[in-house]
């Protein structure tokens, strides 16, 4: 089955139901280091649940793409921008050089280089629970190439992403920002809504067999009627945690295209929610789609759309992708505080391990005219901080051990300055044509090419 057909199974449903040791110091688990928080417990115990903390922000986003690490997107951020050589990106020689080397199955050195077009093959890399612990290693992230071939080293640059790139330098960047869980995308867009993948490791359906026994965050928003909305291109995203889609929520209008974004954006009608979603065949920047579709149709758009509305001055958009890819990246996932009692739900042939580290670096970007200019925050944070930002402004309490305990993502704006009131003038989208002509020059033809094959 493709992602494609079973988020359509879990939307139909929806509606028819109407290595510790070693590592840096910012790596140990969180339970090493302090008090551990529970699920339920609220940001601020002394204040009620629903309260708002954070009368500065009246709009969150979430802009989430798909299937790629920090070092594949971003990893040559700091040779490309002086003020972002603090980023820690690929590992570079004095000639700027990346130096990253994997062996393959066969044993053969795959050096890290920048992919040959904008054009990703099919189906490759592979980034599954097994293929992702391959990766890892046990802490020595040399098994990606191993795992899923050459093309797990390749990387992007400012020339074939300039947009995503001119955004970076200026919003603050996360270099400590990992996917929640060594595996694929709804386990680890599971966390994003519901604190834990409740066991599921995998894009199959079942996932959709799988209920989040502990709600999702949809449901504190409705219970302190917190309005919000999903964006969706082709499919809406949150029909991942099974339920979400109900009739009184459809009725209400909760689960809009992309269009109507754009119209509320424009029009100063933001609620105070929105998660936003690419059309996940064509613009996700998912194997073996084109990078470009989704920078040019979906990310320069969502962006400009959210910094030109009348909105702006009171929002928080956050950039990121739900996992790696199956992508290189150098830095190792430390271990996490597991979310519950819920083990993998593994099977035969499965590599064993547990949730109780984090999967690879994902990129992120915080947008917000209340960004701190040219800040990189190495604070370890995953997907569950973006969550956890939405239970802060509104005292909401945990939903799990994960969320309960992680960073907030707050080290990313500074409410006594807008330094981004006046928003920033970006670089331009790329044109899709001349991608596409290398891409045809290598015999590669991705979803959405208005070039017959």
């Amino acid at each position: 089955m493709s992602r494609r057909t079973l988020l359509q199974t879990g939307a139909a449903a929806g509606l028819t139901l109407a290595a510790a040791n070693g590592l840096p110091a910012w790596a140990k688990p969180i339970a090493d280091i302090g008090r551990v928080r529970k699920p339920g417990s609220k940001p601020f115990p002394r204040l009620r649940e629903g309260e708002d903390t954070m009368p500065q922000v009246d709009h969150i986003i979430v802009l989430m793409m798909e299937n790629h690490s920090f070092d594949n997107v971003l990893g040559m951020l700091p040779r490309r921008y002086r003020n972002r050589r603090d980023v820690d990106g690929l590992p570079l020689n004095r000639k700027g050089h990346p130096t990253a080397v994997n062996l393959d199955a066969n044993g053969k050195p795959v050096r890290a280089s920048r992919a040959p077009s904008e054009c990703q093959l099919q189906g490759r890399p592979g980034q599954n629970w097994n293929a992702s612990h391959t990766s890892w290693d046990n802490g020595k992230n040399d098994g990606f190439a191993k795992a899923s071939g050459y093309s797990a080293m390749w990387f992007w640059d400012k020339a074939d992403l300039p947009f995503t790139y001119s955004m970076a330098s200026v919003f603050p960047v996360g270099d400590r920002f990992f996917c929640s869980t060594l595996c694929q995308t709804y386990p680890n867009r599971r966390y994003l809504m519901a604190g834990t993948s409740d066991g599921v490791i995998s894009t199959s359906d079942v996932n959709f067999q799988v209920p989040a026994k502990n709600g999702s965050i949809f449901d504190r928003l409705d219970q302190h009627k917190i309005g919000w909305r999903n964006y969706y291109t082709d499919l809406p995203a949150t029909a991942i945690i099974p339920g979400t889609i109900t009739i009184p929520r459809q009725q209400r209008g909760d689960f809009v295209k992309i269009d109507q974004f754009y119209s509320d954006a424009r029009r100063g009608k933001l609620p105070a929610v929105s998660f936003v979603d690419p059309h996940f065949e064509i613009q996700s920047q998912e194997n073996p789609q084109d990078i470009q579709f989704g920078e040019t149709q979906v990310i320069a758009k969502v962006v400009n759309a959210v910094m030109h509305s009348p909105n702006w001055e009171r929002t928080v958009l956050f950039f990121t992708y739900d996992e790696h890819g199956g992508y290189y990246d150098h830095v190792p996932p430390p271990k996490a505080i597991k979310p519950d009692s819920t083990p993998p739900l593994l099977k035969p042939g499965d590599t064993p391990g547990s949730f109780d580290r984090y999967g690879f670096r994902v990129p992120l970007v915080v947008v917000s005219p209340w960004a701190k200019k040219n800040y990189v925050s190495h604070q370890v944070q995953d997907l569950t901080s973006i969550l956890r930002f939405i239970e802060r402004k509104w005292n909401i309490g945990a939903l799990t051990f994960r969320d309960a305990n992680a960073a907030d993502m707050t080290d990313y704006l500074d409410f006594k300055k807008a330094a981004f009131r006046d928003p920033p003038k970006l670089a331009h989208a790329p044109k899709i044509a001349p991608g596409l002509d290398r891409c045809h020059a290598l015999g590669l033809h991705p979803p959405g090419d208005p070039t017959p094959a």
